[in-house]
């Protein structure tokens, strides 16, 4: 975007001059008809010198005064403000019309095709006014107070000056066909709402300091004393305990005379079926259950050698008891005589 130049008469505080107007080597129609229709001594207009001579003198004239727009502000701050029951009287005791006021210090119908108005000191003046002894007094008040609230009120007020005085409204330069009698316009198609917007929108809000953010003292947590040192190495979960297997479940890989008896009975009398998860066996062989006392044949037939052998916990981790009396429940070793050993004493 090419930088836009404006003339010297549109700085801050500069007093106002003769405006700057570039036109084009073709002047179009509706600005010839423009100066036709506010001149009151005709006048030929039928080369750009004579349109510019003409517009020069025009927007040059002391009475060249643009109203760009009106607002409505208050008389008072907010609470010296008159309360009635009929808002038309607060309307009209509570507020007043400031119109805005501007006169054009730049015209440029070759490269921006735009003017540029600057306002009147007498505008500059009633808003700077307004703004320290109402809208200053309105935005202290709804700020809490703390220790550099003046200073900043100090500053917001200043900017506002600076910001007054900068001002310059540009839009295109067909506003000009608001033109009338002795340079005066007005603007047309909506443009005073823009310009409305743009004046209300140097009115800033005095902003309070935003809140110290405060660090958090988080106090150091305290390691466990000597007497709950026991407690340390303690697991979070309880250590898996292998279930017992029940004795009529257990089929022994060889036969052992100390491996059932009524103390091993005694103690698996207790374990519950559901306490233990084993593989189920293959269908080749399953043992029924029976509460008969056990025989030899059982124990020495040859089917059984045959059947898998399920998996089952290691002898360490069972708590077996065993003992030289165990099995005279219903094994009958008192006749151990008459077993044919296979072997010569």
């Amino acid at each position: 975007m090419p930088t836009i130049l404006l003339p010297a008469s549109a700085a801050a505080f500069a007093p106002r001059a003769t405006p700057n107007i570039v036109l084009n080597t073709k002047v179009d129609p509706w600005l010839t008809a423009t100066l036709k229709r506010i001149n009151r001594i005709k006048r030929p207009l039928n080369s750009v010198p004579q349109h510019f001579r003409c517009l020069t003198e025009t927007l040059s004239s002391p009475s060249a005064i643009w109203t760009l727009c009106s607002v409505m502000l208050p008389k008072a701050p907010d609470a010296e403000l008159r309360k009635d029951s009929n808002p038309l009287i607060e309307a009209l005791f509570n507020y007043q019309i400031l119109y805005i006021e501007a006169y054009v210090v730049h015209v440029d119908m070759v490269s921006q095709n735009e003017v540029a108005f600057k306002l009147t000191p007498e505008t500059i003046e009633a808003l700077v006014e307004y703004h320290k002894d109402i809208h200053s007094v309105d935005t202290s008040a709804s700020t809490w107070n703390w220790s550099e609230k003046e200073v900043q009120l100090k500053k917001l007020q200043e900017d506002f000056v600076q910001a007054a005085n900068k001002f310059v409204y540009r839009t295109n330069a067909t506003a000009l066909e608001g033109l009338e009698e002795d340079g005066a316009g007005e603007l047309l198609s909506g443009r005073s709402e823009e310009v409305k917007a743009a004046i209300m929108g140097l009115f800033l809000p005095l902003l309070p300091p935003p809140p110290r953010i405060v660090d958090v003292v988080r106090p150091t947590p305290l390691l466990p004393s000597s007497t709950g040192a026991e407690n340390w190495w303690q697991p979070t979960l309880p250590l898996s305990h292998t279930a017992p297997v029940d004795s009529w479940k257990v089929v022994p890989s060889s036969p052992s005379t100390t491996s059932s008896g009524d103390s091993s009975s005694s103690m698996w009398a207790t374990i519950g079926l559901n306490e233990l998860q084993l593989p189920s066996p293959t269908p080749s062989y399953s043992q029924p259950y029976t509460t008969a006392a056990h025989s030899p044949t059982q124990y020495y037939s040859s089917s059984m050698s045959s059947a898998p052998i399920p998996q089952l916990p290691l002898p360490s981790m069972m708590q077996q008891q065993c003992s030289t009396s165990a099995g005279y429940g219903g094994f009958g070793w008192e006749n151990y005589q008459s077993f044919a050993l296979p072997y010569a004493m």
